[in-house]
């Protein structure tokens, strides 16, 4: 049986707004075409996902006493899924985001990730002694994981989105992490940090390009490309990076070659964006080796 992956933070309830296009700075009144309420944060996208395509997970995430957490918890009460909640006094996290037809977004946060004075990270210690490795998301809170995490002797993967290469809020978890996703939006000299990790001593470095797909960094120093598929309609892009990790990881935990990996993470970011949530509806494994062997 499968060892769970446990994941750290990460879970906020958000309202998505669809638009034909997002709103230049100026005074005005809006029709949007959609608007809906919905899980949202790249720890619940991860752990929807990796459930979804089989791997079980635990997820550590802060929620608040307030009719958010409850909706959080329910759309999280899936099979596969162990939630370990520290609530807290604050409200859960929340966010607006603007959607285009393209998958552009402007996200607001309404309400900030919490970082509570304390956490009682003992039912997370327990968790690590069981799990396949250990995902720590860019939150401040979750900075202590990282040190747990190595003191545990778990493998380390972290995602720093849309990291500029110079924000000293991500580098704790760099310095931790021994696997790094990352997009390109806000760093233009992306190759430039991958042979840098590499050289610090990371055994993978993946970098996403959005519909542009993606290029790896191996620590045998191979570089690989993979192209993101099309999709007939494009109805929701939230979710779709963590979906591209989850569909990696998949791979790699089965031990598949890194190339298959990549094209196992381009297949399940491409079925996400033809949802409305953070993971597609009927999503599977086998789903995925069908959009690949399909060509996408």
């Amino acid at each position: 049986m499968n060892k769970p992956i446990l994941i750290i933070g990460g879970v906020s309830v958000d309202t998505v707004i669809q638009l034909d296009a997002l709103p230049q700075p100026v005074p005005q009144t809006i029709w949007p075409n959609e608007s809906y309420r919905t899980l949202g944060s790249t720890g619940a996208g991860k752990a929807l996902n990796l459930s979804a395509l089989g791997r079980p997970v635990m997820l550590h995430a802060l929620l608040g006493r307030d009719q958010e957490a409850a909706f959080a918890g329910s759309a999280l009460s899936v099979p596969g899924i162990e939630l370990l909640v520290e609530t807290i006094d604050t409200p859960t996290e929340q966010h607006v985001n603007l959607m285009d037809p393209h998958g552009g977004r402007v996200s607001l946060f309404v309400q900030a990730p919490a970082e509570p004075a304390t956490v009682d990270w003992a039912p997370v210690c327990t968790a690590m002694e069981k799990c396949e490795l250990v995902v720590v998301n860019i939150l401040g809170y979750a900075k202590p994981a990282l040190a747990l995490a190595r003191n545990a002797g778990k493998q380390v993967w972290t995602d720093l989105h849309d990291y500029d290469g110079q924000n000293p809020h991500h580098q704790p978890f760099i310095d931790a992490a021994d696997v790094i996703f990352l997009s390109s939006d806000n760093l233009a000299d992306y190759r430039g940090f991958m042979e840098k990790m590499i050289g610090e001593g990371k055994e993978l470095v993946v970098c996403t390009h959005g519909a542009d797909g993606a290029t790896l960094l191996s620590r045998n120093g191979d570089w690989l490309e993979q192209p993101a598929f099309p999709v007939a309609e494009v109805r929701d892009t939230n979710g779709a990076g963590d979906a591209f990790f989850s569909g990696f990881l998949t791979g790699y935990l089965e031990g598949q070659s890194l190339q298959t990996c990549l094209q196992l993470a381009a297949a399940c970011g491409a079925i996400c964006v033809t949802s409305r949530s953070l993971a597609a509806e009927n999503l599977s494994l086998q789903r995925l080796y069908d959009h690949l062997w399909a060509g996408g």
